[in-house]
């Protein structure tokens, strides 16, 4: 369903979006509060949904079910970049209102990140039908090897990017006024600030090769991967500063989302003999995470009422 006249609209439309929310809504440096995080992140939720009413009205059922079914997929997937956000703000101790800065510029790498690997899986999928079966083994060994161990999670300090920039430059010490590079004694040095966002868009590389082939276990229309990932993404800072603090809670979310990892895969790999509707994959993709965090939640509650 993607034509040239819709992937220029939606890239435009974006591009000014994220251009009014940096350059209007957070001109200055300054600590995103509970209350803006929560209004930023009902409007990016919203926006997304509004886009797949849409896409229900202009293209039918089955378009806006893949729709919604990809988005939620990434969406849940994201929460593991909000820990690592955390684990990286932490390592480099990054100020809490430059921390927004480190994420706009970290999504807008990820954004062209993504739209690069969607467009080669598309044309690798359109050429080799057994890549989806290999990519569907590969969701199911990811989704067993994070339920047993865990998601990994970045190390700053063995970040070979990191690593270079620092042998290459000087790390200019103290504030660096929200900038990621600034000249010191004479020389560019650059900052924790870059440090950080290097790391942040490592770790979204890391993410991105197990929630894109996931969407295309969903959808194989590259439009509709390439918009639910998008939508995800838009939300993600926002969703950070309001999630930071609660991410403890979310004790189960890692099962749920390697069990989701695994149906899909196992969906992929059975699609040349069995044939699951996008409805179903919604309800069990739903399921299975409402399950999780509702287990997360009453876990927490009862060890609060244990401590009490």
């Amino acid at each position: 369903m993607g034509t040239p006249a819709l992937w220029i609209g939606f890239n435009t439309c974006v591009l000014a979006l994220l251009a009014l929310d940096l350059g209007v809504f957070h001109r200055g440096a300054r600590a995103v509060s509970m209350r803006s995080a929560a209004g930023w992140s009902a409007f990016w939720i919203v926006l997304s949904l509004g886009f797949d009413l849409w896409i229900f009205r202009s293209h039918g059922t089955r378009p806006a079910l893949e729709f919604l079914t990809g988005y939620i997929v990434e969406k849940s997937m994201s929460l593991d970049n909000l820990l690592v956000f955390v684990i990286v703000f932490r390592a480099f101790g990054i100020d809490p209102k430059y921390q927004y800065r480190v994420l706009f510029w970290g999504v807008m790498g990820a954004l062209v990140m993504r739209g690069v690997l969607i467009g080669l899986g598309a044309a690798l999928l359109a050429r080799f039908d057994w890549l989806l079966i290999a990519l569907g083994a590969f969701l199911v060994v990811v989704g067993f090897r994070t339920l047993f161990h865990g998601a990994p999670h970045p190390q700053p300090e063995r970040n070979l990017v990191v690593r270079w920039a620092r042998k290459i430059f000087p790390v200019a010490h103290g504030d660096s006024g929200g900038h990621f590079w600034i000249r010191e004694n004479g020389r560019i040095a650059v900052t924790t600030l870059l440090l950080a966002l290097i790391v942040v868009e490592g770790a979204d590389v890391i993410f991105a090769l197990d929630s894109i082939p996931a969407v295309f276990g969903i959808t194989r229309d590259p439009f509709l991967v390439y918009t639910s990932n998008v939508c995800a993404i838009l939300g993600l800072r926002a969703l950070y500063f309001l999630l930071a603090g609660a991410l403890p809670f979310f004790r189960y979310l890692n099962v749920g989302i390697s069990t989701v990892l695994i149906f899909i895969g196992g969906k992929m790999v059975a699609e040349p003999w069995l044939q699951v509707s996008t409805g179903i994959s919604l309800a069990v993709v739903g399921a299975i995470l409402g399950v999780a965090i509702a287990a997360s939640l009453l876990s927490a509650r009862a060890s609060e009422a244990t401590r009490a």
